[in-house]
């Protein structure tokens, strides 16, 4: 049995969910699973409506929202064979018709809480799960819906729920299982679970992927496969060095470290099941079936080269602190990392001396406040639009001189912040965003010039 996860671009037009029908029914064979995300952008459009309803913009809401029927109507009703189109129709009135309700909701309270927020997001999985599962009838695929909610159980911590998982897979054996087993192709939606009392809940960022991982590791799966609208992990982001090579085999942990520090193809937290199972994912190109993708599996890949891959992660602040009060004194990082846990804010890069300590961060919601906390006992500086870059590959922690070749190709660029030694397979540092694509390409430059035929293509 093997899961196969289509994302919201394999899924945004009817010739894709044509193309991603024809790509379940070619492994058939293999009793495949499917996640599927919400159509397109649609979480994103969802959330939008949220925030205008309780924003005092109900009407715009409402248009919004017809916007959004109409787009389902027109590229997922077509697929359907017609002795199922009255019952996609009947669904798709009854979800429209509860959002619409949470909208007038909305709009008397004025409030768009994160419990809001996991309601009215949850319903493009749903729609999305339950279409697809009708949709699929068209290519001889004999399928069944299953609610994602009935066995993804998550804590209350709303728009980014953690997963129990034991619970979680106790859940998918007694429920999903025997489905799976059977002659039916199990159709559910991603990022969206449910507390054990019922409350619906979603995953966060990557919550389709992670969904897609934790059936995987709860059906005890073969393969986890992630469709996607890439050829699968690159030797860096395309958009900057457009020659980019496919990695064709690269290891969970480097995988990770990759997807941590920017890489958009997988979240971090999605390959933890899979990991914790030792099952192998591939990322896949749905627009382009026949490509092999990129497998990524427990062990270390051997390499020709020293890195396998060049992560990015732009909109970077830069913290700088000193206190020349704390020279020899205990407790200095504790009193820091206190504040940013209670503004639960997290640190990508750490460098420390004595007294002075730089780190960054992704997200800037709360570094204001932040900053005023940490001026109480020190001097403060923020430097924004920086952008971290990270040198991946399991060779690094064999092999001499990469640091040297790392700023031999960078000479003419500044960089602001160094941080190596925390992990054995990254180096990463620090520029100014402005500095990024050169950066990128000159890394590249150096370290792919002859790229190993066994793992790249």
């Amino acid at each position: 049995m093997i899961v196969m996860k289509f994302g919201g671009s394999s899924l945004e037009s009817a010739a894709a969910i044509r193309q991603a029908g024809s790509i379940v029914q070619a492994q058939l064979h293999r009793r495949p699973v499917v996640v599927v995300s919400a159509l397109g952008r649609t979480t994103q459009q969802l959330l939008n409506i949220g925030g205008e309803a309780a924003g005092g913009e109900k009407t715009q809401a409402l248009n919004r929202l017809q916007n959004l029927h109409d787009m389902h109507q027109a590229e997922i009703l077509p697929l359907v064979s017609l002795p199922e189109k009255k019952r996609a129709e009947s669904l798709m009135a009854g979800y429209f018709a509860e959002i619409s309700e949470l909208i007038h909701g909305l709009s008397i309270l004025g409030e768009f809480t994160p419990r809001a927020a996991d309601t009215i997001a949850s319903y493009g999985e749903r729609l999305s799960s339950e279409l697809i599962a009708l949709a699929f009838g068209n290519y001889g695929i004999e399928s069944v819906h299953f609610d994602a909610r009935h066995a993804i159980l998550t804590d209350a911590r709303h728009m980014r729920a953690a997963p129990l998982l034991e619970q979680t897979y106790e859940r998918l054996r007694q429920l999903c299982a025997p489905l799976a087993q059977g002659n039916e192709v199990v159709v559910l939606g991603g990022f969206i679970g449910a507390t054990e009392s019922g409350v619906t809940t979603t995953l966060g960022r990557g919550g389709s992927d992670f969904t897609a991982a934790i059936v995987g590791a709860g059906l005890h799966a073969e393969e986890i496969q992630i469709w996607t609208d890439v050829d699968g992990v690159l030797t860096c982001d395309p958009k900057l060095v457009p020659e980019a090579h496919r990695v064709r085999t690269i290891s969970f942990a480097e995988a990770a470290e990759l997807a941590y520090f920017g890489a958009k193809v997988l979240h971090p937290a999605t390959m933890l099941p899979a990991i914790d199972m030792d099952i192998p994912i591939v990322v896949m190109n749905s627009r382009r079936p026949e490509i092999a993708g990129t497998r990524i599996v427990a062990n270390s890949v051997p390499c020709a080269n020293v890195i396998k891959a060049i992560s990015c992660k732009q909109g970077i602040s830069i913290i700088n602190i000193r206190s020349a009060r704390m020279l020899m004194a205990h407790g200095f990082l504790r009193r820091i990392f206190e504040i940013f846990d209670r503004a639960e804010t997290s640190v990508d890069l750490l460098a420390s001396s004595e007294v002075s300590v730089s780190l960054t961060v992704d997200d800037p919601a709360r570094l204001v406040e932040i900053s005023e906390k940490l001026r109480q006992f020190s001097e403060v500086s923020v430097e924004e639009n920086q952008a971290i870059v990270c040198v991946v590959g399991d060779n690094i922690r064999n092999t001499k001189g990469v640091a040297a070749r790392i700023f031999g190709a960078l000479r003419d660029v500044h960089i602001r912040m160094i941080s190596q030694g925390a992990s054995l397979l990254n180096f990463s540092f620090v520029v100014a965003a402005e500095d990024l694509r050169t950066t990128v390409e000159l890394l590249h430059g150096e370290f792919f010039r002859n790229p190993d035929p066994m793992v790249f293509d």
